[in-house]
């Protein structure tokens, strides 16, 4: 069975996001290889693939590395996630199909649901899969593929606190799904603009040797290699 190169991808650069690899500690094929049971080919295309991305740079001499952002750059995402998730969401009024209401809507009724029994670890899952369907709904893969990746970054790069209020939180996400339901992409952008601001304050910079670094760093990560055909 040959996995292909975007498993092992996303396996690296959701290690690099857990901590797993330090910023700025080396990424060398061999051990990636041995680690997430491929061959070195599938390595070295998804190792091209996160230096696109920003999660890794290469070094004379050293060779594929984890990247080391500056606080400017950590600051930019959080800018371009502000601009981007309105337009998402005002796409999503012009485009979005019945089966991406449905999801959305789900999603909203299981979070007000959560926020009431004071669920936090469950809503911020639901919360990430709100944000990556209302991103779907624009009907834009290149808008879809950008707020992905800015999630991805963001969350490396910052620790988030739970909101004081989460349910005034999925208030917001319910407005958000009536303006998209009704096809009302001004008040959509609007709801998703204030949205997202309140949520960006919350974000809280990490640094070298912070609370991330104290993760356990030698956790497996497999491959996930359901549905791949043998």
């Amino acid at each position: 069975m040959r996995i292909p190169a975007r498993s092992v991808c996303t396996a690296i650069r959701d290690d690099i996001v857990a901590g797993v690899y330090e910023r700025g500690s080396r990424l060398t094929e061999e051990l990636l290889a041995r680690r997430y049971g491929v061959s070195r080919v599938p390595v070295r295309e998804a190792l091209r693939t996160l230096e696109a991305e920003g999660f890794v740079v290469t070094r004379r001499h050293a060779g594929a590395c984890v990247a080391e952002p500056t606080e400017q750059e950590a600051a930019d995402l959080l800018e371009m996630r502000m601009l981007l998730e309105p337009l998402g969401a005002a796409r999503a009024a012009q485009r979005r199909t019945e089966a991406h209401l449905k999801v959305l809507r789900g999603l909203v009724r299981l979070g007000q649901e959560r926020a009431r029994r004071g669920s936090s670890e469950d809503l911020r899952s639901l919360g990430g899969w709100f944000h990556e369907t209302l991103a779907q709904s624009s009907g834009s893969p290149a808008l879809t593929s950008t707020l992905g990746q800015l999630r991805h970054k963001i969350a490396w790069m910052y620790s988030v606190e739970a909101p004081a209020n989460p349910a005034e939180s999925w208030t917001e996400h319910g407005a958000i799904v009536d303006a998209v339901a009704r096809g009302d992409s001004d008040r959509a952008r609007a709801i998703t603009a204030l949205h997202t601001e309140r949520a960006m304050s919350a974000h809280r910079l990490r640094f070298p040797g912070g609370d991330r670094a104290e993760r356990v760093r030698t956790s497996q990560h497999p491959v996930n290699t359901a549905g791949l055909r043998h």
